[in-house]
């Protein structure tokens, strides 16, 4: 386990609602489309970030996260494994306080790397799942 209950409860309640959500584009079919939406039914911002740069679920795009002209508090990962590090390294780069990687995405390199830096961190779980079991309904 990548991250006990506790920081999961912590990046969900107390680290910021700007959600980032990198791989989220207007594709119903994969699974960040999903995620997304019970992320801002839970009361986040969602911030698409995928190469299109294509609005999701009302909210502007963009292509990487240095080209988001705001502050992002969480930065939620959709990529493969191996892109996964580099997101992660983006995410310290622009101030994050936290990332997530989604069920399925291991990188432990960038799990120590990112904690090192002082961000929390959760690998291989999915918020959508985690919500509802340990966040209050708002």
């Amino acid at each position: 386990m990548y991250a006990d209950d506790e920081t999961v409860r912590r990046i969900l309640q107390d680290t910021g609602d700007t959600w980032a959500v990198v791989g989220l584009s207007g594709n119903r079919s994969r699974a960040a489309y999903g995620v997304a939406e019970v992320l801002q039914r839970f009361g986040k911002k969602v911030v698409p970030v995928h190469p299109k740069a294509e609005p999701v679920h009302g909210e502007q795009g963009y292509a990487s996260l240095a080209d988001i002209p705001f502050p992002v508090d969480v930065v939620d990962v959709f990529v493969n494994s191996d892109l996964a590090g580099g997101v992660a390294d983006d995410a310290v780069a622009v101030g994050a306080r936290a990332v997530w990687f989604q069920l399925g995405v291991i990188d432990e390199d960038a799990y120590e790397r990112t904690r090192a830096a002082g961000l929390a961190m959760v690998m291989d779980r999915c918020p959508a799942i985690e919500i509802p079991r340990l966040a209050p309904q708002r």
